[in-house]
């Protein structure tokens, strides 16, 4: 274990300082936007940006990683988020913004994707559950950090936006200097959503509302703390919360979901956050202490539910056709959360700040009951191959955790799957 440890602490130590950039950019980007006057509407068309370019490069990363090497290309995209970041300080228009932000989301993108990756290789069955369990307070403790930068410091100048880049390009200095042997190198996965949906349609609606989900609120969180009135410092305790939640969540909701049928998992994680979000819209504005509380409830299912619809498509699958499954089911989750600012933004525009958790809540509404009709619509082991184990998604997910699986080397597809009569849980 120790031995592992050491094996990736460049790499650990590399991803901690980009989630801390990360963090901060997150939250200073929406502060400064509204900062401007800009609207709801217009702050989705960039936050839209983002996640056009999150997903892009969830497909074409792999095809440079291949050319070059995972090295190369994490150097290349840690550079452009310095960019990315610099460039939103440098020329303060929404049109710019909108292909800065893309920038920034291709970049981040491909550096979750190879970070896993790289991950991937270096742990066994032994010392997977440990390692990404520090992977995971990592990026949490990371992105919480960079988030209470933003008190320090003035949104409305250019100091952030330059601390921000500072901090992304001293992250790729551990890992650009690291002596630790590489990944192998990588195969392509392919892209069969139709034929995913035939399989399993539970997973793939379940994943389009999930990237919704997540979209909406990664995007548009950081605009609702502004326009209710909380101080930077409240706004990053709320984001903070989120996260906290998400975190704590994920084994529970794993173990469940690996000695159940899934379904009613997903079933009973969407009327929680249809509640939660529900009650989230109607004390908006109220204690700060009281927001705290219910948006860890939130948080607590707006992240695990993609873990919970990718499991459930790789109970259907055959071992060979995992990366083809999660390559598919990341698609998907991209278009999701592509969508999901576009819409909420002109809602926010015309109801107020409040109106994002009620069309969160509607979301999480459709997410359950397409899991209950589909419940009455298919028996609980009716296609299924195999009852793998849950796999927990590092904090904010957009996708890049199943993006991953395109960096491994060839799936072992002659080895016996494991005995899940009893399953375990584990973290990948």
């Amino acid at each position: 274990m120790l031995a592992s440890l050491v094996s990736i602490l460049s790499l650990m130590l590399s991803t901690l300082l980009m989630m801390v950039a990360f963090g901060l950019q997150s939250y200073v980007v929406p502060v400064r936007a509204v900062a401007e006057g800009w609207s709801t509407q217009t702050i989705a068309m960039i936050a839209t940006g983002y996640t056009v370019g999150f997903t892009l490069s969830c497909i074409v990363t792999p095809k440079f990683v291949l050319l070059v090497g995972h090295v190369r290309v994490f150097v290349a995209l840690i550079t452009l988020l310095a960019i990315g970041i610099l460039l939103c300080a440098l020329v303060v228009d929404w049109r710019a913004w909108m292909l800065f932000r893309a920038v920034s989301g291709f970049a981040i993108a491909g550096s979750y994707l190879i970070i896993e990756s790289w991950l991937n290789e270096r742990v066994t069955n032994d010392n997977r559950g440990s390692i990404f369990s520090v992977y995971l307070i990592t990026t949490m403790v990371g992105t919480i950090g960079g988030q209470y930068l933003v008190p320090l410091g003035d949104p409305t100048n250019t100091s952030l936006f330059i601390l921000c880049g500072i901090i992304f390009s001293v992250a790729l200095l551990p890992t650009a200097l690291t002596s630790s042997p590489l990944p192998a190198p990588p195969t392509q996965a392919r892209f069969n959503v139709p034929t995913l949906y035939r399989r399993s349609p539970v997973a793939v609606i379940g994943a389009f509302l999930a990237g919704a989900l997540s979209g909406a609120w990664l995007n548009l969180g950081g605009v609702f703390t502004q326009r209710t009135g909380l101080s930077t410092a409240e706004g990053a305790t709320l984001l903070a919360s989120v996260l906290i939640g998400s975190a704590l969540s994920q084994i529970p909701i794993g173990r469940a979901s690996d000695r159940m049928d899934r379904r009613r998992v997903m079933v009973a994680c969407g009327a929680f956050g249809a509640l939660s979000c529900a009650v989230m819209a109607a004390v908006s504005g109220g204690p700060p202490v009281l927001l705290y509380a219910v948006a860890a409830c939130v948080g607590a299912v707006i992240f695990p539910i993609y873990a919970l619809n990718v499991a459930h498509a790789n109970d259907l699958a055959q071992p060979d056709e995992y990366v083809e499954v999660s390559s598919g089911m990341m698609i998907v989750y991209g278009v999701g959360t592509i969508s999901a600012p576009i819409m909420v933004g002109p809602i926010m525009d015309r109801f107020g700040p409040g109106s994002l958790f009620v069309v969160l809540a509607c979301y999480f509404a459709l997410y359950s009951a397409y899991a209950a009709w589909r419940i009455s619509r298919r028996e609980e082991n009716d296609g299924l191959v195999v009852k793998t184990d849950f796999q927990a998604m590092a904090v904010q997910p957009l996708g890049a955790d199943a993006a991953a699986a395109a960096l491994q080397p060839d799936a072992p597809t002659e080895e016996p799957m494991e005995d899940t009569t009893t399953p375990e849980w584990r973290q990948p």
